[in-house]
């Protein structure tokens, strides 16, 4: 089949490298508009147009999808199928319906579960002990479209949401690769989601990463899991913001939430119910370091809380 490719950030790519590997044709990649990133700001290319520029292929960056010059520029590429990994936007009716095989996106979770732009940060927050991707055709709503098929993934005890979603990103290609594959052969319908066991993933904000040590140890361990590296976990330590990498629950007696122990090569905090040792932090305008190098250069004094 002639397919365009819909894609804009890291975990897209292995998706785009495995159906240039396929038996099919990419003729050209959608993906988002360079923009600003990093602590410079300075104007980037998104990872699957690096990607695609260096594999020769055109790119397409439209502002929006439904601009007239893209539509107009899709039609003309012909596609048989547009899969699509997190491009980013939505695709409106007069896009979805120029591919003859329509738009099938790969998702990371098990749907109906975790439907919208963070499922592994969903996953992991709220302690899912398996996840998955699933291969679905692209409809005006929120990822509601009939399921192809899925992968599982079991969800470890200390796996962050880089990591886990770097694994799923791997299966997830070898997935879409398959789907394209039955959809071209004629073997393989969509079948409707569930109505049972529908959630939602919301984009995580930064807000949303601030550790409240009010909570028990494991739901903030989990929420520093999940929010690793990206927005990233952080609390604030004498009124400026720390950033914090993921934590390790310890057998150790009771802190208040948030109180600070330093120790010769650790650093404890309390939480509502466990303690929780410490990893990396990031003070504002420094490298991350461990957490002991850090205490003995701010020199906690006893009672010191994390807020």
């Amino acid at each position: 089949m002639r397919l365009v490719f819909a894609g804009t950030p890291e975990p897209a790519v292995p998706a785009l490298r495995a159906l240039l590997g396929s038996r099919h044709e990419v003729v050209a990649v959608v993906t988002r508009p360079d923009a600003p990133s990093g602590r410079g700001r300075k104007v980037s290319r998104s990872a699957v147009g690096v990607f695609a520029d260096e594999a020769g292929l055109p790119v397409l960056t439209p502002g929006r999808p439904s601009e007239p010059g893209f539509l107009a520029a899709l039609r003309e590429l012909e596609p048989d199928c547009c899969p699509v990994v997190a491009y980013g936007a939505l695709v409106p009716r007069a896009g979805l319906d120029v591919p003859r095989h329509g738009w099938v996106n790969l998702h990371f979770s098990l749907l109906p579960a975790w439907r919208g732009a963070a499922p592994v940060q969903a996953a992991l927050r709220h302690g899912d002990d398996v996840t998955g991707a699933s291969t679905f055709l692209l409809e005006e709503g929120l990822d509601t479209g009939p399921v192809f098929g899925v992968v599982t993934e079991a969800v470890g005890a200390r796996d962050t949401a880089g990591g886990l979603l770097g694994r799923l990103a791997e299966s997830g290609a070898a997935l879409l690769a398959a789907t394209m594959d039955g959809i071209d052969d004629g073997t393989l319908e969509p079948r409707a989601q569930p109505v049972e066991g529908v959630s939602h993933a919301p984009k995580v904000t930064v807000a949303d990463a601030r550790v409240d040590w009010t909570r028990t140890a494991a739901l903030v361990d989990r929420l520093v899991r999940s929010v690793t590296p990206e927005p990233g976990a952080w609390s604030t330590f004498r009124d400026e913001r720390l950033g914090l990498g993921p934590l390790l629950p310890v057998d150790e007696p009771a802190l208040k939430p948030g109180e600070l122990r330093p120790e010769r090569r650790r650093v404890l905090v309390g939480t509502a119910a466990g303690v929780l040792e410490l990893g990396e932090v990031r003070p504002v305008g420094r490298r991350a370091m461990p957490a002991a190098d850090w205490a003995r250069g701010v020199r906690i004094e006893t009672g010191e809380l994390l807020t």
